[in-house]
């Protein structure tokens, strides 16, 4: 099994999510992250699916994708050049001036930003490639992670 990154546009209409994940999970494969939002035409979404699967099974389901009505294009980016991004908030204890002070230069050091401060804790935003993510959630852990959200990858073809 290896690790997929499918670009797949789709008319905007209602059940097509619903559709296109089903095709995955008919086949037992597992989303790792599915982000779909509006293109620069608002009747298309892009759709951008990580996916752990076998590579011939994966033939047959972006086989099935295309033709499902609503797909106007399916795309493995997988192996290609693409740029990839991934937005996460992290909301971080921090319930002394000493530790909000290093969290501030955490996130000060690695280009992330402050984006709510509470009284016991920041919340923490980074956009970024999964490395980059990774390496953030791994530096402010030791101080008490209360809550991710993560939007998943989201990808464009580069060539």
């Amino acid at each position: 099994m290896s690790k997929f990154v499918i670009s797949v546009l789709v008319e905007n209409k209602f059940g097509v999510l619903s559709r296109i994940a089903g095709l995955f999970s008919a086949r037992g494969f597992n989303i790792d992250s599915l982000a779909v939002g509006e293109t620069e035409d608002p009747e298309v979404s892009r759709m951008t699916i990580v996916v752990d699967a076998d590579e011939r099974i994966l033939e047959q389901v972006k086989k099935q994708l295309n033709k499902l009505i609503d797909v106007i294009r399916v795309q493995d980016l997988t192996g290609g050049e693409y740029v990839e991004r991934e937005l996460i908030l992290i909301k971080v204890r921090a319930e002394s001036a000493k530790v909000r002070e290093k969290i501030v230069q955490v996130v000060d050091s690695t280009g992330a930003g402050i984006v709510d401060v509470g009284k016991k804790f920041l919340t923490v935003e980074e956009s970024g490639n999964e490395h980059r993510i990774k390496a953030l959630m791994e530096l402010l852990r030791p101080y008490g992670i209360l809550e991710i959200a993560r939007t998943g990858k989201i990808a464009l073809q580069s060539d």
